[in-house]
């Protein structure tokens, strides 16, 4: 045997003889006394509990209460010294909660209201000496206007609330829905529930509060050049053929003027069905089918075109400021979609977009 080989058995040997020591000395102390001398021995001395406290109770206490002592002596991070911030030393615009969801009563224009299930978004605006906030209390906030019937005075009050309870100088509300609307057909008589996706929004930076209403109007758009070309094969070679049409998308953002009267939510799809009238169907017989095809021929639309017909009823309804519309026509020819973004006024002006911006404009029915 070498004189290395011989060196590692007499070291394995030693370290045997000292496991053996420190079992021995273990057995006859306390779990305390031997985390004391080293917490790390736990991992060699598997048999014995080692925790430097007493054993915890492990059935939940069906019977606790608590009172303003024991909550004070509760621990809060969030509201904790400007010490305990990780990160630089900045202001962050909005920091809050999104997408918590609860039921809504919303006004009709016709009178009487709807209950609908809404995804809430609220944040506030945190200075940069501020660790967090307590962002349960934006919904506790909120739903003490829960069992109201909304509408932006109600929403601006919740806002102004959760600012004075989390101490901040900024805010914002956006409350997502989809609010039905009962469209009739082109001729046949019968009459279905089309679903809008709308979502209010109420910002106040700076003591300024702008009201904004976001809307998706989905809407057929036959290609002019396709049509062209249909009829071109058609009465020069008697060659049947159909222009291409697409389902396709509008996001229409319009921000609010508040002297003015109220602007409903079907009013602004009334702006949206006069500029491209080629809203989808919802109820359609033969009769109706062969009505709208004959519609899209009437109103052959590019991208464009969508977004200036839009802009034109928009820009002469006086109770509307700033807007921006954002559409997209999601080919049938080809394997892309086409875009386009016009704007109105400072508020919805950007020299960037989110990359997926238009990917969100998917309508799945």
């Amino acid at each position: 045997m070498n004189t290395d080989m011989q060196k590692t058995l007499l070291s394995r040997d030693q370290a045997k003889a000292a496991l053996e020591t420190l079992r021995e000395w273990a057995a006859h102390v306390s779990p305390v006394e031997v985390a004391e001398l080293d917490p790390a021995i736990g991992r060699l001395l598997p048999e014995r509990a080692l925790e430097n406290y007493p054993a915890l109770a492990r059935a939940y206490p069906e019977e606790f209460t608590t009172d303003d002592a024991y909550r004070a002596t509760l621990p809060d991070l969030q509201n904790g010294p400007e010490s305990l911030i990780r990160g630089s030393r900045r202001p962050i615009q909005h920091v809050g909660i999104s997408n918590f969801r609860l039921p809504i009563r919303f006004q009709a224009r016709a009178g009487g209201d709807l209950a609908l299930e809404t995804s809430v978004t609220g944040t506030v605006s945190l200075e940069a000496g501020k660790k967090g906030i307590n962002m349960s209390r934006i919904m506790r906030t909120f739903y003490k206007y829960a069992e109201s019937v909304f509408s932006f005075d109600v929403i601006e009050a919740a806002l102004a609330d959760y600012k004075t309870d989390l101490e901040s100088f900024d805010a914002r509300i956006q409350m997502a829905f989809s609010f039905p609307v009962k469209n009739k057909s082109l001729r046949s008589g019968l009459a279905g529930y089309q679903y809008y996706n709308i979502a209010l929004e109420l910002v106040e930076t700076a003591g300024k509060v702008v009201k904004i209403i976001h809307l998706d109007y989905v809407y057929s758009s036959t290609c002019p050049c396709s049509l062209e070309l249909s009829e071109h094969a058609r009465q020069t070679r008697h060659q049947l053929a159909t222009p291409h049409s697409q389902r396709s998308v509008a996001r229409i953002s319009v921000l609010l003027n508040s002297e003015k009267p109220r602007l409903w939510f079907e009013d602004l799809i009334d702006l949206c069905r006069a500029a491209v009238p080629t809203e989808t169907q919802v109820m359609v017989k033969r009769e109706d089918e062969q009505a709208f095809a004959e519609l899209n021929a009437a109103n052959p639309i590019f991208v464009e075109d969508a977004a200036r017909l839009f802009s034109e009823q928009l820009q002469n309804d006086e109770r509307i400021l700033d807007y921006r519309i954002v559409a997209s026509h999601q080919e049938s020819l080809h394997s892309h979609d086409a875009v386009s973004v016009l704007t109105e006024g400072q508020t919805f002006a950007a020299q960037s977009f989110d990359p997926k911006l238009f990917s969100t404009l998917f309508h799945v029915g």
